[in-house]
Parts: C-alpha cells; structure tokens; sequence
C-alpha cells in the first residue's frame, strides 16, 4: 500500500480508534453466528422516544428540509437556553449558543477556536478516547494528570496544582466521566474554577452524561459558580445520552459570546447546519417532560447495581463504583495481562466483548458497558466469571 508523504503533519499525529479491533472482530464474529455478548457500547440501549420520532416525521411532513441558520434555529437554541437556566443555573444569551453535529464536533469545534500550535491543554487520566486525538489534530500538546482508583477516579487539588503551569491554556473537565463514571462535587469544582481563574485557564466542561447520575447526588455546572469561572467556561451537553440520541447528532454549548461567533464562523465554513430534521427532534427532546431521562437513570442504576454485587465473587478483578454514566472501569492487574490481550482472549475465548482500557490511557484497566439488557448483562458476567477462573 502506498503511503503519500504529503499528507498535512497534523492527521499524521492522530491515532486511530484503539477500540476498532475489538469491535470490528466482535461484529465478524456475530455475522458468523456466534453468540456475542457485547458490553462494550458507548450508546443506551433504549429507543428514541416516539414523541421525538414523531416531531421528525412531522418536520418532513412539512418540508423542514431546508438548510438552517449554521448555528441553529433560534427556537431551538431558546431551547437550549432555557434548558441551561432550568437545570444548570447557567443563563445564556441565543449568540451565546452553537448547536453542532453532536458533543463531540462541539468539543472539536472549542478546541479548533481556543488552540494554538503548542497549547497545553489538560486532560485527566482516564480519559475518553477522542480528547487527545482532537488536541494532537490541532497541534496542541495533551498534558496527562493521573488520577488514582482510591479517589475515584478524580485528580487531587495538589494534582491540579502541580500541572497547571501558565502553559496550560485549556483543561477538559468531564463529569459524570467516561469512562470511570467519576462525579465532580461542588467543594471539588469550586476549587477548580478558582485555579482555572487564577491561571486564565479556559475550562471545556464535557457535560454529556449528566443526567445519568447515581445515588442521589447533584450534578452541577462549573461555570455556574462565578463570573470569573463562567468567562473561562465551554459548557458542551447534548441529546445523545440523555434523550437516546446518539444518530440523531444534536450537541450543543454555551459559551462566553466571542468564542460562540468564533465557532459559527467555524462552522460556516465546514459542516453549516446540523440537519434540519434532527434540530427539531431535539427541540421535542428539550422541551419534553424528565420522564424518559429519569427512566433510563433508574435503570442503569439497577444494572450498576447488579455489576457491582457480581463482581465482588470475581477473583483477580476490582471496580470502583461508578457515581454516573453507564461503564464500570475494572482493575484487571492481578490477571497479568494487558488490556488488549485480556479483551482479546475473552472474546477469543468466552465470546465477550468488551474495550481496553489503553484506549482510556490505563493498561491495568478494561471498561465494561451496561447500556445492555439484564439478560445479556448476566450471561456476560456469567462466562466471565467462569473464564476468570480458568486463567
């Protein structure tokens, strides 16, 4: 195969997804007939509610096919405004919001506008797969804090303060986070925003996943804190996890108004409007009831719950309780292998797929999903069990 050298430096600098090994072999597998249990789903396993299904029937039944303001309708992005007010005391402006083609080309999107080449930006370890990868493509350099199983997955303020050099232009925030399901309290995040305002630190505060949280506890918005804090702060959410979303590709942000005109000029220029279509599912999502949200959190916490008493009887593996989201990310050291050969004996050997955890930055690690059925969790957790033993 030839390789051309003129490519641009930059996508030579980016990885593939480490993930698509896995996955790509678990699918060969199933189209063969195997009996596949997969857990390693970045998606919920529900359907799109029907009242939003029927909101994009009903736009193309009117001829909403058109393209859009690039950044949004305005009723959507009131939408969006009044959601941020309601459930994160966050009050933003419509200029002040870009609806984009998912969370993730939001966060590509912030970077884009914020990074010059060499910026250092700050991401915590474990990390969701895509957050280095976005900083490498824009000739950024992705400074690693290590976080530590003991403290659930979430870097201490010494941490925080030993690597928030003046260097450090961007510090990506993710809670609940993916994919340790760490929650950010507020004495944590006040703590944070007033690093972040001492350095003139600019926060991305990835908020995907935070209607799937756990145990009663509260999810909170940094920028919501102060002033200084809410100058500094992308606050990136989106319908994919919340709403069952994840096709549909409606993300969103709010944001100080010079970095949203940054990013619709941006945006003008590379994919425009998100599709019409989606823009007015995802206003039925907004402006719908708790109900289905709160529905799907019930019952990822039954499956938590379920995954967590298993795996006390499982020998040679430890998992620290998720707080949110829907993965459990399983200490695998006692086993003496590596992240990729342990998931790849178990789907060699047990038909069980799951993700490594070097793709996270944590080789003693692999991240089990339970956006599964309980019959598939079960059958999944069954032959675990059972391979665990046989090593």
């Amino acid at each position: 195969m030839l390789i051309d050298t003129r490519l641009a430096e930059r996508i030579k600098q980016v990885s593939p997804s480490s993930t698509l090994t896995i996955t790509s072999k678990a699918k060969k597998l199933k189209s063969e007939g195997k009996d596949i249990v997969t857990l390693a789903a970045g998606e919920p396993d529900f359907d799109t509610p029907d009242y939003i299904k029927d909101a994009a029937v009903e736009a193309i039944k009117q001829g909403f096919t058109k393209y859009t303001p690039t950044t949004g309708t305005l009723e959507l992005k009131d939408a969006v405004c009044r959601k941020f007010k309601r459930d994160n005391s966050l009050d933003y402006s419509p200029n002040q919001i870009i609806v984009s083609c998912g969370a993730k080309h939001s966060i590509f999107n912030t970077l884009a506008v914020l990074l010059n080449k060499d910026d250092e930006v700050l991401i915590l370890s474990p990390y969701w797969v895509s957050y280095p990868e976005m900083v490498k493509f824009f000739e950024g350099k992705p400074r690693f804090i290590k976080t530590q199983a003991a403290n659930n997955f979430k870097f201490t303020i010494a941490d925080l303060k030993r690597n928030l050099t003046k260097k450090a232009k961007v510090l990506i925030l993710n809670s609940p986070s993916n994919p340790c399901g760490s929650v950010y309290d507020e004495a944590e995040l006040k703590t944070i925003a007033e690093l972040c305002v001492k350095n003139k630190t600019y926060v991305i505060s990835d908020e995907i996943y935070e209607k799937i949280i756990y145990d009663n506890r509260r999810h909170l918005s940094i920028a919501s804190l102060s002033k200084e804090i809410y100058e500094l702060t992308v606050t990136v959410n989106g319908l994919s996890k919340s709403h069952s979303m994840t096709g549909w590709r409606i993300g969103y942000l709010g944001a100080p108004a010079y970095i949203a005109e940054s990013i619709s000029k941006l945006q003008d220029h590379s994919t425009s409007n998100p599709t019409s279509i989606a823009q007015k599912a995802g206003l039925a999502a907004l402006n719908g009831s708790e109900e289905f949200p709160d529905m799907m959190r019930r019952e990822f916490q039954k499956r938590r719950d379920y995954l967590v008493e298993r795996f006390k009887n499982i020998k040679k593996m430890t998992c620290v309780v998720p707080q949110g989201a829907f993965y459990i990310f399983c200490g695998i050291k006692d086993t003496g292998l590596d992240s990729a050969a342990f998931a790849s004996r178990l789907l060699d050997e047990s038909l069980v797929a799951l993700i490594p955890g070097e793709s996270f930055g944590n080789d003693d690690y692999v991240r089990i999903s339970f956006a599964a059925g309980m019959e598939q969790l079960k059958k999944g957790m069954d032959r675990i069990e059972e391979w665990i033993a046989k090593l």
